[in-house]
C-alpha cells in the first residue's frame, strides 16, 4: 500500500465515521419526537404541539433543556464509576455500527470505497461483541449510583440481556449457515435480486429467525415490554434513577442508538441490507443512492415498529420475562437453526 492509498483510506473512514455519528444522532433527534407524536396518535392525544410546527423543534429544547440543567451527583455515589457508566453506555453503541453496511461498494477517485466504516471478515462476531458492553454501563450504573432502585435495575438488566443475549445469537447462526460468511457485506449481496432472496423469505427461509431476532432485540435494548430494568411503576427509573442533566441523555440517547443498531442489524441479515427488492433500469450514483435510502426507509420502518409495541403492549411480570427468554425463543432459535442445517444439507437452501 502506497502512501497516497493510506492516506485516501484514513480520510475516507474519517468522513465516514463523521457521516455515521452525525446521523445517528440526527435518527435520535428525530426518534424523541416521534415516540411522543406516536405515542400521542395511539393514545388519542396531540403530544408535542408548541415548539415548532408539529412540535418538531422539541428535540433541541430538550437538548438545550439537558445541558442547563444542574447536574447533581449523589452523596453516598461511587464517584468515578458514577461518571463513568454513561460513556460506557454510549460509546459501545456507536461502536457496533462500524461494521453494519449501509450501502453497496462503490468506486471512487479509482478506488473502491465501502458504504460501511469497516469491511471486515468477522463484522457480524464484532458487532455482537460490542452491543453487549452495554449491560456493564447497566450494572456499574446501578452500582455506583447507592440506590436500591437502581441497583435492582442493574440487577435485572445483567439476567434479562444474559438471557435474551443466547437466543439472539442463536437466531442469526441460521443466516450464517445460508450466507458461508460473517462479513456483514458478503451476506448483503447475497441477498441480491427480487425481495423473496431476502433471507427472511424464500432466499434462506429464515422468517422464524427474524421473529427470534425482533423479539430479542426489544429485550437487548430494554425497550417495552421488556423494560424491566427500568419499570416506572417498581423501581422509580432503574438503574439511572440518581442521574441528571446530560448524563441521563447520554443514557437516553445509547438506548435510541441501540434501537437503531438493533433495527440495522435485522435489515442487514434478514432484509435485504441496502437491496431495493426489485430492478432499476439505471447504475452509478443514482442506483447507490437510492440503496442508501433503501436501507434507512426499512430501519425507520423497524423503527416505527419499535414505537408501536411500546405503546401497544403491557410491560411483562418478571417470571414472564424469564419464561420467554429461556422456554420460549430459546427452544425455537435451536429449531431454526437445526432446520436450516437440514434444508442446507439437502441443498434446499440457496447459497
Amino acid at each position: 500500500m502506497t502512501v497516497s492509498d493510506l492516506v485516501f483510506d484514513v480520510i475516507v473512514s474519517l468522513v465516514k465515521i463523521g457521516a455515521v455519528i452525525a446521523v445517528l444522532f440526527t435518527v435520535v433527534s428525530i426518534m424523541t419526537w416521534v415516540e411522543r407524536r406516536l405515542s400521542g396518535l395511539i393514545q388519542f392525544r396531540w403530544g408535542p404541539n408548541r415548539v415548532g410546527p408539529l412540535g418538531l423543534f422539541q428535540p433541541i429544547a430538550d437538548g438545550v433543556k439537558f445541558l442547563m440543567k444542574e447536574e447533581i451527583v449523589p452523596a453516598e455515589a461511587h464517584k468515578p464509576a458514577y461518571v463513568l457508566a454513561p460513556a460506557m453506555a454510549l460509546v459501545p453503541a456507536l461502536c457496533a455500527f462500524a461494521v453494519i453496511p449501509f450501502g453497496p461498494t462503490v468506486e471512487a477517485f479509482g478506488r473502491k470505497v465501502p458504504f460501511a466504516i469497516v469491511d471486515i471478515d468477522g463484522g457480524i462476531l464484532f458487532a455482537f461483541a460490542a452491543s453487549s458492553l452495554g449491560v456493564f454501563a447497566i450494572i456499574t450504573a446501578g452500582w455506583a449510583s447507592r440506590n436500591k432502585y437502581a441497583l435492582m435495575g442493574g440487577l435485572r438488566s445483567s439476567a434479562q440481556m444474559i438471557s435474551y443475549e443466547l437466543a439472539l445469537a442463536l437466531s442469526v447462526i441460521g443466516v450464517l449457515l445460508v450466507s458461508g460468511t460473517l462479513r456483514p457485506m458478503a451476506i448483503v449481496e447475497r441477498q441480491a435480486g427480487w425481495f423473496w432472496n431476502w433471507n427472511a423469505f424464500a432466499g434462506g427461509w429464515q422468517i422464524l429467525g427474524f421473529l427470534v431476532f425482533m423479539i430479542a432485540g426489544f429485550a437487548e435494548t430494554n425497550r417495552a415490554p421488556f423494560d424491566l430494568p427500568e419499570a416506572e411503576s417498581e423501581l422509580v427509573a432503574g438503574y439511572h434513577t440518581e442521574y441528571s442533566s446530560m448524563k441521563f441523555a447520554m443514557f437516553f440517547m445509547s438506548e435510541y442508538i441501540n434501537m437503531t443498531t438493533s433495527a440495522a442489524m435485522a435489515v442487514t441479515l434478514f432484509l435485504g441490507g441496502w437491496q431495493l427488492g426489485f430492478p432499476v433500469p439505471f447504475s452509478g450514483w443514482p442506483l447507490w443512492a437510492l440503496q442508501v435510502a433503501a436501507f434507512w426507509a426499512k430501519v425507520g420502518a423497524l423503527l416505527l415498529f419499535f414505537v408501536w409495541v411500546r405503546w401497544t403492549l403491557p410491560r411483562f411480570r418478571y417470571d414472564h420475562l424469564m419464561n420467554l427468554g429461556w422456554k420460549g425463543l430459546f427452544p425455537l432459535s435451536l429449531a431454526n437453526v437445526m432446520l436450516t442445517a437440514v434444508l442446507a444439507a439437502l441443498g434446499w437452501v440457496r447459497r
